[in-house]
């Protein structure tokens, strides 16, 4: 049998797995920490998706873990934006507080009604990625296309129409979140791959886009 202290350790994995998410995002706050900013996307995604793989695997949904997961995820997304959007100069930075605000407005919706997954919010993030990808891999100033992602984004974090069609969404097994992983993965270390898998997911995202446009155009 565990003893107490082991049994509230393996209570609160989950838990941890959230925290360990946001804690190397720290290296953003040392000198050159932008370096890291893609490995460090690609980690606090997978963590994210772990804790709630971990949570409904073993049993350990809790509405405290849904709450700190929700925290957990404005700390990340706002981070990225912000550090993000002031590395590509005053305009850019400037929008990503419209986007900070949108993540606000939807993590804080989350913890008082636990109403969504939250995906609008991490699929900003995966946006921002390939974005970031994209530019590196075709030399591209991405200062513009940001401020697209960041406007277009804030839209769908902030109504409540879902948008079930994006990828992440229709990932619904352990073994399909792990995929979808993976391919974030081979975005960044395979650039022959960037194109297309950023391809399928924008594409996925903006068909959502439209349909859930077209719901609220009905309404």
């Amino acid at each position: 049998m565990l003893k107490p202290f082991g049994k509230v350790v393996y209570k609160n994995i989950p838990n941890i797995v959230s925290i360990l998410g946001i804690l190397p995002l720290a290296l953003l706050f040392v000198d050159n920490g932008y370096q890291y900013i893609i490995p460090l996307i690609i980690y606090n995604n997978i963590m994210d998706d772990l804790d709630g793989i971990l949570a409904t695997k073993l049993g350990l949904k809790s509405d405290f873990g849904a709450n700190l997961d929700n925290v957990c995820d404005a700390v990340a997304h706002t981070l990225f934006v912000m550090v993000i959007g002031m590395h590509y100069g005053f305009i850019c930075g400037f929008i990503s507080l419209i986007a900070i605000t949108a993540i606000l407005i939807r993590v804080v919706s989350r913890v008082t009604s636990s109403d969504g997954t939250g995906s609008p919010t991490n699929e900003l993030i995966r946006h921002v990625l390939f974005t970031l990808l994209l530019a590196k891999l075709f030399g591209f100033d991405p200062a513009l296309l940001l401020i697209i992602v960041f406007l277009i984004n804030a839209i769908s974090m902030v109504w409540s129409y879902p948008m079930p069609y994006m990828i992440r969404s229709q990932a619904k097994t352990v073994l399909a979140v792990a995929m979808v992983n993976v391919l974030l993965i081979l975005a960044w270390l395979v650039p022959y791959t960037t194109l297309i898998i950023a391809g399928f997911f924008i594409f996925a995202y903006l068909y959502s886009f439209v349909k859930a446009f077209t719901k609220m155009e009905i309404a």
